[in-house]
Order: structure tokens, then C-alpha cells, then sequence
């Protein structure tokens, strides 16, 4: 049995990380830490639980009885963390927040199964992709390996209100969210850089470079990618379209023999011939993907639920490749925490 521990677990991505591991074969939950919730049930808070467990929120964190650790943490407090609290080095990480994605002085393997796969079995401490990111770069990892984003690329992605996590805000309260929608981070979005990074992994020598404009700004030759996210009136659910120009026109068939022979191995990541719509895929660890050729222009559509396939799902599916287990172990459920 692979020994699980979780790193606040008392949020969104803790309640659906939970869920999954209860129903894991190979999985024990050895302790789901959340200090303002210790004592409690874990049912008391993630209140779709209730029936399915009896597991209580504890203070403590004992990582010597545990084979790898889930962080479930906000933004930033991942690093922050680590420098306050030593965890065995022969315990493995899952981060899901944004710490260690960018690539640095750190051995932190980005964890996105589609083309790490291979990393991913061997490593130790891995950073889960965010949800934007997720959704947005398997609409664009097959023409960013045939080498065909050579214009600006131009993105519009919508996420549901479990996107903005558990803690009340101005702009997730239902009654705000509810019968609108909004514009948010135009062009800033923080996803931006982890998107660009995957792109010039995966370019050929010979395309041009995908400029990070988060950090570098439009002063430079190369490829922007233009994101604007929306926040939607739902739940949960990432629903994106992508529009890329080509240097020359392609045939449809062309365009989807290309994304059919990358994904053609991929365990959750397909292409369908018919468009899409955002419930295909909610409440699984699906990626669905879609594409439409107009002359030169290339509109991809993609979609993902976002505390799956672009959180917690996605670092279950690591796990499993990290302990050699059955890739979609824990996977099959469709019922939400909450």
C-alpha cells in the first residue's frame, strides 16, 4: 500500500484528493492535516464524505510513517513551508501549487503525463501543472512539436468557481458569480509561464522562441501567447479555445492526424472528431480536445474539469506513474466531495 499524507486538507483540492485516495486500491490515508479543523471529521467539512469515511483533520504530521505527501497549500506557502519543516528525504512530494513549476534550483519534475511521463516515473518531488495551464497546453502541445506555433497564439479560457479555491471572495460568492461573467489577470494570468516553458521544450530548434511576457514584456522577436481568462457562471470546469495561425494552410485531416498519433497513448487525453461541451468532462480526469481548420487559422478546443485533470486528478495520475501502479487507479469516480 502506497502511505498518504495531506498537506491542507481541509480546501477544495483537499476534499477532492480525499475522495480519490479513499477509493484508491493501493492507497492509505495515513493523516489529512488541517490545524484550524483538528479533531474534527473529515466529513464535517468535505460534507459529501459523509458514509465513507471516518477519518479525522489532525494537527500533526507525521511524515516518517508515510510514503509521499500531498500539498494542497495556497500559492507560495509550498517553499515557504519547506523551509520551516524537514521531511525525510525518502518521502516523495506532490505540490499542487505554483512553487516549484518554472524549472531552477530546485529537481522539482513539472508533472504533466502527456510529455514527462518518463521523468515523472523517476522522480522524487514533482509539481502538479496548474488547471489553466493543464487545459491550455494540451490543446497546443501537437503544433507545438511539429513546430507550426509561429504567429502569436491567441487564447479565451472560461473556469468554473471552485477555480478561486474554498475561502469566500468578492468574486466567488454565488450570488456575484451567479448569471455573470467576467474578465480577470487580462494577459497577467501566472499560468502564462509555465505554458511558455513546455511550448520552447517542445518546439524544434528552428521555431521560434515563445516569449514569456510576464517577465520579458512584447519588446521581443518570438511567439506571444495571448490569454484572457473568464471567470464562468458554474462550479467547476476549464472550457478553452486557442486560435493559431499557420505559415501555410493545412487540411483538417492533416491537423487531426496530428493531434490523434500524439495523444494516441496518452491515458486520459483524447481527441474527438465532434465538438465539445464542458460535461463530457466534469467530475473526471479527462482532457478532450477538438479542432477546426479555417484557411490558415487553427481553432482548438479543449476541456477539463478543473479539480481533476487540473489539480487533484492529474496528481493522482502522477502518483501512480511515480509508484509504478495502474495509471488509472482511483480515477473512476464521478461523484463530487461537495
Amino acid at each position: 500500500m502506497i502511505k498518504v499524507g495531506i498537506l491542507g486538507a481541509a480546501g477544495y483540492t483537499g476534499g477532492e484528493l480525499i475522495r480519490l485516495l479513499l477509493n484508491h486500491p493501493f492507497v492509505e490515508i495515513v493523516f489529512a492535516n488541517s490545524e484550524s479543523n483538528a479533531g474534527n471529521k473529515v466529513y464535517d467539512v468535505h460534507e459529501g464524505l459523509i458514509g465513507e469515511t471516518e477519518l479525522e483533520f489532525t494537527d500533526e504530521m507525521p511524515f516518517d510513517k508515510v510514503d509521499v505527501v500531498f500539498f494542497c497549500f495556497g500559492h507560495g506557502k509550498s517553499e515557504a513551508f519547506l523551509k520551516e519543516h524537514s521531511i525525510p528525504d525518502s518521502v516523495k512530494i506532490i505540490d499542487l501549487a505554483q512553487d516549484f513549476r518554472i524549472k531552477g534550483a530546485h529537481d522539482y519534475v513539472y508533472g504533466l503525463p502527456e510529455i514527462h511521463r518518463d521523468a515523472i516515473a523517476g522522480c522524487q518531488h514533482l509539481a502538479n501543472p496548474g488547471c489553466f495551464a493543464t487545459c491550455i497546453q494540451v490543446g497546443l502541445l501537437p503544433l507545438a512539436k511539429a513546430g507550426l506555433l509561429t504567429k502569436d497564439i491567441s487564447v479565451n479560457a472560461i473556469t468554473g468557481s471552485t477555480g478561486a479555491g474554498q475561502k469566500p471572495a468578492a468574486t466567488t460568492h454565488f450570488s456575484w458569480r451567479s448569471d455573470n461573467f467576467s474578465v480577470y489577470k487580462l494577459f497577467n494570468h501566472q499560468h502564462i509561464h509555465e505554458i511558455c516553458q513546455t511550448l520552447n521544450e517542445l518546439r524544434p530548434a528552428d521555431a521560434p522562441a515563445v516569449i514569456d511576457t510576464l517577465n520579458e514584456g512584447y519588446d521581443k522577436d518570438g511567439v506571444t501567447v495571448d490569454f484572457i481568462p473568464y471567470r464562468g457562471d458554474f462550479a467547476r470546469g476549464i472550457f478553452c479555445t486557442e486560435v493559431v495561425t499557420l505559415d501555410k494552410p493545412m487540411s483538417a485531416e492533416a491537423v487531426q492526424t496530428l493531434y490523434k498519433e500524439f495523444y494516441e497513448k496518452a491515458t486520459f487525453t483524447h481527441y474527438s472528431d465532434k465538438a465539445l461541451d464542458l460535461k463530457q468532462v466534469v467530475n473526471t480526469n479527462k482532457a478532450l480536445v477538438h479542432t477546426d481548420v479555417f484557411g490558415r487559422k487553427v481553432v482548438v478546443t479543449s476541456v477539463i474539469d478543473n479539480l481533476l485533470k487540473g489539480a487533484v486528478g492529474q496528481a493522482v495520475q502522477n502518483m501512480n506513474i511515480m509508484f509504478a501502479v495502474d495509471e488509472r487507479s482511483g480515477l473512476g469516480l464521478k461523484a463530487s466531495a461537495f
